[in-house]
């Protein structure tokens, strides 16, 4: 029988880089706001295949095992927002292994193959991308082991997008559903959003943030802490010259954790200095983003 990494050890070792997000920060939940909340529900339950963990009202979380993955909340009165304005490029699910994120890949198939968009392979990763009933987009993959990596001099990393086939890659790694264990066997990889322009993208979140620039592609900025590909992307392909957004469906927050309260803190004060208005509450911090996307920065060590 095959030995698969265990929970804790299959995400990427964290390195030391020189940006001041300490090491260990990951992404935790993306709330999306939805209309319609069981179309919604039954999307990501079903499909992709994350577990409810929680429904309550005009909300639900979803997850795997005890790992909370993302929140819809119903807001019927808001509108639909536009294709061109900042907000959300696709939320990203990083799967434990090859053989979770096939499952997960055959559910799609076999329930909502008219969401498919396409899928690449990007050297660290390879990625199979949806867009959601209520035009969301999603990102489902995983990671090649950190050794296959290729940093360049400049400590970039390399990535690209090569032809990934969807069928070759369910022949070579699905597996019989009773022996993919699930568990706490994904969570957030990465969010990829839409901005207005990157050098302001770039000031906001490389020089007050303090991530690291993994990759700057003019029209597209990619950036990580702990030497990770890309915690947060950002792109102006279909949002250039946006300003901020208006109260819409879609992208309601993205939330990150640091390793402790300390962090916190010291970003509070880092936002200070740049003249960035933050709100803390004694737990989380609370800001927006140049273009209004809400971002919640909270401690790892909170239960």
């Amino acid at each position: 029988m095959s030995s698969l990494p265990s929970a804790d050890a299959w995400r990427a070792a964290s390195v030391r880089t020189n940006g001041a997000a300490p090491n260990g920060t990951q992404m935790d939940t993306v709330e999306l706001l939805v209309r319609d909340l069981d179309a919604m529900t039954d999307y990501y339950q079903r499909a992709v295949t994350l577990d409810v963990l929680d429904q309550s009202g005009a909300t639900t979380v979803l997850g795997r095992g005890t790992q909370k993955i993302m929140t819809l909340r119903q807001e019927k009165d808001l509108p639909t927002g536009s294709p061109r304005s900042a907000g959300l490029y696709h939320t990203a699910i990083l799967f434990q292994d090859e053989q979770r994120l096939a499952a997960s890949l055959r559910s799609m198939a076999e329930r909502v193959p008219q969401t498919y968009a396409g899928s690449a392979d990007h050297l660290v990763s390879e990625a199979f991308y949806f867009t959601d009933p209520e035009g969301n987009g999603l990102e489902l993959y995983h990671d090649r082991p950190r050794d296959q990596w290729n940093v360049l001099a400049d400590g970039s990393v390399q990535m690209g997008s090569l032809p990934l086939d969807p069928n070759e890659f369910l022949r070579r790694w699905l597996q019989d559903e009773d022996a993919v264990a699930q568990g706490d066997t994904a969570t957030i990889g990465h969010v990829h959003l839409q901005v207005g322009d990157i050098p302001s993208a770039k000031r906001f979140y490389v020089d007050a943030l303090g991530f690291d620039v993994t990759a700057d592609l003019g029209s597209a900025l990619f950036v990580s802490a702990g030497g990770y590909h890309h915690h947060i992307g950002m792109n102006t392909w279909n949002s250039a010259g946006a300003g901020p957004r208006a109260a819409s469906l879609g992208l309601g927050d993205v939330r990150i954790v640091v390793p402790t309260r300390d962090d916190v803190e010291a970003l509070g004060e880092r936002l200070r200095s740049h003249g960035i208005d933050s709100a803390d509450d004694g737990h989380a911090l609370r800001l927006s983003d140049p273009w209004g996307t809400r971002l919640v920065i909270a401690p790892g060590n909170a239960g």
